[in-house]
């Protein structure tokens, strides 16, 4: 796999020592590995309001929910029965983040106003009002036909933090501009709805996710102090290109010291995660933080 960037060290005459990373309160999240069915919006929904109101429960400031929890990620039913955001789908996310008086971030197949689906993540704040939606971008080939790439990214400010919202493969290491932009646009947080899929052979002790998903959250959050979670579906796929496969769970959190929390591996692994992340000290604003990488050795005139 190609390296999109290295590491050096920076010569000893001009290094300034670089601070420990600091941070402001905690959020305490909800992971929520939810079993999502291909084509049936209803149940997902169902699941999705019980799962929102269990992190409640246990006192969580938000819960992270999968992608395109709706219908399943590429189900050919999203391609003719998808909603509008604001609609009936999402109202039913947004009256239980209002119920429960917590955030709420999740995926779900959007019908935009221009008539086409994108595979949407939408943040809820506690009084139920979308405050961010957002459009998947690094679109696998074999999802393009059934979303529209997306076009915007967005940070929102909260009481919790700043927050931004990318989907799944945004993170593969060849979408880490993404993430790379939503550090820059001053996230202390960035949530990503998921659907992390294998062969229906592959089993725990092989954990292929590992490397794919830990190497690039770490990168972004050691390199901007951010913190990086991730949510993914469990259940076998019926229906769609990947029918056969296995949604697998195995949901993650890191910061700068390393991965907070993480989900069971199987397709089984329908459970809520809580761990409570600390919000990150991010004083670096525009080119303040191109010195910051550049001191940490990023090397900004190297191709891969």
């Amino acid at each position: 796999m190609a390296t999109l960037f290295t590491f050096r060290k920076p010569a000893p005459a001009s290094s300034a020592p670089i601070a420990a990373p600091t941070s402001l309160g905690t959020m305490r999240i909800g992971l929520g590995q939810l079993l999502v069915e291909g084509g049936e919006p209803a149940r997902n929904l169902a699941r999705a309001v019980e799962q929102i109101a269990q992190a409640a429960a246990q006192q969580c400031n938000l819960v992270l929910l999968p992608e395109t929890l709706d219908f399943a990620w590429t189900h050919p039913s999203g391609l003719y029965e998808a909603q509008p955001i604001p609609g009936p789908f999402s109202d039913q996310l947004c009256q239980a983040a209002a119920r429960h008086g917590l955030y709420v971030c999740a995926g779900l197949t959007e019908r935009g106003a221009d008539g086409r689906n994108y595979n949407a993540a939408i943040l809820i704040d506690p009084q139920g009002h979308i405050i961010l939606k957002y459009h998947k971008i690094n679109l696998l080939d074999i999802e393009q036909p059934f979303y529209a790439v997306g076009q915007t990214l967005n940070v929102v400010d909260t009481p919790l933090g700043k927050i931004g919202v990318n989907i799944c493969s945004d993170n593969y290491l060849d979408g880490l501009p993404i993430g790379h932009t939503l550090a820059r646009m001053g996230a202390d947080f960035i949530l990503a709805p998921s659907s992390w899929t294998v062969d229906y052979s592959i089993t725990e002790e092989h954990d292929p996710y590992k490397e794919k998903w830990l190497r690039p959250f770490s990168i972004l959050a050691k390199l901007y102090n951010v913190v990086v979670a991730g949510t993914t579906s469990v259940g076998y796929i019926v229906g769609g290109p990947y029918e056969g496969k296995k949604s697998v769970g195995c949901s993650l959190a890191v910061d700068a010291q390393g991965v907070q929390a993480q989900g069971a591996f199987n397709e089984f692994a329908g459970q809520l995660v809580v761990a409570d992340l600390a919000r990150p000290n991010r004083p670096e604003k525009g080119t303040d933080i191109g010195l910051m990488l550049q001191r940490k050795g990023f090397q900004f005139d190297q191709l891969p």
